[in-house]
């Protein structure tokens, strides 16, 4: 395969200013692109908080630039008062590459040519700015976001490697969880992770459809955990009143870190269509995700045995989301222990 650029760029920006899930899809990508030029050094331009995930995914990044927003980009206010400081920071960079990974490029297309780096590559809209033909490929509207952001590599004749997601996690990660398992009782594979809040509360499934599932999974002896964020904590509290099975609530009382090994030592996670769902995916946890509100054929987990999908006519019957369940358990644990628990009684 024929790179796209024979010379590696000694210095490498990755242009993605996206929450947590949407970064994660990327991985499979920037892990080919550091591959095929390990020598490069790959600055992250990303939200404010993806400093950590710089950080936590140190074998690619090796920086981190913090991105001020853009007019017409709906993730953050636009700080127009940090916009020139971060031309200036970024210009002085001089950087031999910058990756458009953000998406189609109609709105920051432009802005990233005002960056003044030596090459500019990416996606870009048909019939909007191309700021190189040579070195754009017109955004894919169909597939999932894994594989949109693997054409780029493959346009640009780098050798993919893998599909897979990754979530790193540090050591004192690893001691804060054992404390949580410690100060909660809990066996590992023996209890269920449920994540009821999402970013965008149009694709909360309602408190009361989750608070009857996660009792019917207590009932088969399972211990339910459920986890949030600070700003969900009222939607997790919500799901605890509607239950009558007890429940342990860790919401706002994990780091990112600390929740993906919680997720990676669960039995499975039923969850929105929201970022834990791709933490599940790396950490290789079935799941069972509801999609009301986004698009499943772009933002569903990859891998559709260890993952199951309930869609929004699907979502109500109580009775297939239930079997979901019951498969993804089956899935993570054999069949033999899942029936050995009660399950078949489902």
């Amino acid at each position: 395969m024929e790179k796209l650029l024979p010379t590696p760029p000694k210095k490498v920006a990755i242009f993605r200013a996206l929450q947590i899930g949407d970064m994660l899809c990327a991985i499979p990508a920037i892990r080919a692109f550091k591959q095929a030029y390990p020598e490069s050094q790959i600055t992250l331009i990303g939200l404010p908080w993806a400093e950590s995930l710089a950080r936590r995914f140190h074998t690619y990044f090796s920086g981190f630039i913090s991105f001020p927003g853009y007019p017409g980009l709906p993730e953050q206010a636009w700080q127009t008062d940090e916009v020139i400081p971060f031309l200036q920071q970024t210009q002085l960079q001089e950087f031999d590459l910058v990756l458009q990974m953000h998406g189609n490029g109609g709105i920051v297309n432009p802005m990233l040519s005002l960056l003044r780096t030596k090459q500019l590559a990416g996606f870009y809209e048909p019939g909007r700015y191309c700021p190189n033909p040579l070195l754009f490929t017109a955004y894919p509207e169909e597939g999932s976001e894994v594989r949109r952001m693997l054409r780029l590599m493959t346009f640009m004749g780098i050798e993919l490697q893998g599909e897979h997601l990754e979530f790193p996690v540090f050591a004192d990660e690893e001691r804060a969880f054992e404390e949580l398992r410690n100060r909660y009782g809990l066996q590992p594979k023996r209890y269920i992770c449920i994540h009821p809040g999402a970013r965008d509360n149009r694709r909360w499934w309602s408190s009361q459809n989750f608070a009857r599932v996660a009792d019917e999974i207590a009932d088969q002896g399972y211990t339910i955990v459920l986890t949030g964020t600070d700003a969900e904590q009222e939607t997790v509290r919500s799901v605890v009143t509607a239950m009558r099975n007890p429940v342990i609530n860790l919401a706002g009382k994990t780091g990112l870190g600390t929740l993906a090994i919680l997720i990676r030592q669960a039995s499975m996670l039923l969850c929105n269509d929201t970022g834990v769902s791709h933490i599940a995916a790396a950490v290789k946890t079935p799941s069972v995700v509801i999609f009301l509100a986004s698009d499943p054929k772009r933002w569903a987990p990859l891998d559709i045995h260890r993952h199951r999908i309930i869609l929004p006519n699907e979502s109500e019957h109580m009775a297939y989301v239930l079997h979901q369940v019951e498969q993804a358990l089956i899935y993570g644990l054999g069949e033999t222990e899942a029936y050995a628990v009660g399950m078949a009684g489902w």
